[in-house]
């Protein structure tokens, strides 16, 4: 690889560019942002790794007058640990990892080496992703906010950055974490989930750490503990808010330490973990009520991704209704089309369980079913009731008839007009309503018995 030093410091420079040919690299250095710019423009720069502060500019500034260029380098910023906060800004800007003064000549290296792999791991995600995917094949979101996400994921996963994902229940927080490993150099490494509000406090620091033989009544043998088995690879806390203080307190010391000492062990053992942390609670008031450690957030929040709930971004909703429609063909089951209407309805509804809610909904539309497609009447009573009650101004719907004689009417004066456009033509007008003839005179037959039609031609 083409490695450009950027630092205004001769000595820095000289030490890192001798520390990356020794490691068999060809590299160039540059002192200035203008002098670094004018060998970027090349096009030949694999890594460029980029201080900071320079003379006359900054290297965030750098990074971004290249990002979206065609020219792929990728930026290693070197920081102080007091400039933390303008790293993130860098790797939000575009750069691909950090690395904190003082530079160890190893760990350098080791950053270089994953980017190096990177590409190559990239395609082989890719299919990775498009197996677990199956025939669904692999979903794109269309609202700006989580396009933007996904461009963050893509940034922060081929570094080593603790990432901090927040977000309401049901949003995906643990499928963002599980990309962001699949997306990583560690991805051929275990990815180990750890619920922490799942496991009983007084099994929680043997089942992170481990513990040796004869630690407490009934440890007949040492054990090994999620960090461990999660050594060279990720990590993934969720519920991190559930983690008890004294918890919290040997969490920190295992992220800064790089080691864990098993319970009642002597010898603590050197681990290679990265840490994707998650919560639906708020970690910065939990700081300010003295129930989350402040360093500790500092440290899991290095980069932090927020996934917004599904009702502030409604552009995903139907793509996510047919990804999941999709994915029940894929499994052998029958295609089935959706109503506008009642597509319209489940856009909506505000999905208080987010995607969760979402895909349990559309499973149990699909197996109630009756016909070829999604009709206002298959929806579930809740769902249906609050696009009802809000088009009626909040009206009970007890008082007009209940909801399903509510559904009943809608559909009937839909069929009505339909048949009306047709000229009473019953093929017609199965057909423009993309439903079978049997199926469209089993409701005429149903609502004619219900008495819910008013007319019909």
């Amino acid at each position: 690889m083409h490695v450009l030093v950027i630092d205004d410091e001769a000595a820095l420079r000289q030490i890192l560019a001798a520390a990356v040919r020794k490691a068999g690299h060809s590299v160039d250095t540059a002192g200035t942002a203008r002098e670094a710019s004018s060998k970027l423009v090349r096009g030949d720069v694999d890594i460029a790794l980029c201080d900071i502060k320079m003379p006359d500019g900054n290297g965030v500034d750098l990074v971004r007058s290249f990002k979206g260029s065609g020219i792929d380098t990728h930026f290693i910023m070197v920081t102080a640990f007091a400039s933390m906060e303008t790293a993130v800004e860098a790797l939000r800007a575009g750069a691909t990892d950090y690395i904190v003064k003082p530079v160890r000549e190893e760990e350098l290296l080791h950053r270089m080496e994953q980017i190096g792999s990177m590409r190559g791991l990239k395609a082989e995600n890719q299919a990775l992703r498009q197996l677990v995917a199956g025939d669904r094949g692999v979903f794109h979101f269309g609202s700006p906010s989580m396009v933007e996400m996904e461009r963050l994921v893509s940034r922060v996963a081929v570094t080593d950055s603790t990432v901090l994902i927040t977000g309401e229940s049901g949003t995906g927080k643990g499928v963002t974490a599980r990309s962001i490993h699949e997306m990583s150099p560690r991805s051929e490494f275990p990815f180990i989930p750890v619920n922490c509000g799942a496991i009983p406090e007084n099994l929680l620091e043997s089942e992170l750490f481990g513990h040796a033989k004869g630690a407490f009544t009934g440890a007949d043998r040492a054990r090994k503990g999620l960090f461990s088995e999660a050594d060279r690879g990720t990590l993934f806390l969720d519920e991190i808010g559930e983690l008890p203080l004294h918890m919290q307190t040997k969490l920190l010391h295992v992220i800064e330490d790089k080691a864990v000492r098993p319970l009642g062990g002597e010898q603590a053992r050197r681990v290679d973990v990265r840490i994707v942390a998650a919560t639906n609670r708020n970690l910065s008031e939990m700081v300010k009520e003295t129930r989350f450690r402040e360093d500790l957030y500092f440290r899991l929040s290095m980069f932090h991704i927020h996934i917004p709930p599904l009702r502030e971004r409604r552009e995903d909703i139907s793509r996510l209704i047919r990804f999941v429609l999709n994915g029940m063909v894929g499994k052998g089951k029958k295609q089935l089309e959706l109503d506008p209407m009642a597509e319209e309805i489940l856009v909506d509804y505000a999905w208080p369980g987010n995607v969760r809610e979402l895909e349990n909904v559309i499973n149990r539309i699909y197996i109630l079913a009756d016909g070829e497609r999604i009709s206002l009447a298959d929806l579930p009573p809740d769902i249906a009731r609050q696009s009802i009650s809000r088009e009626r101004g909040g009206m009970d719907i007890a008082s007009s008839g209940g909801l399903r004689e509510q559904l009943r009417r809608v559909e009937a004066d839909i069929i009505v007009r339909t048949l009306k456009e047709c000229g009473g033509d019953r093929r017609a007008a199965a057909q423009k309503l993309e439903i079978g003839v049997s199926s469209l005179y089993r409701k005429l037959e149903e609502f004619e018995t219900l008495g819910t039609m008013r007319s019909e031609p």
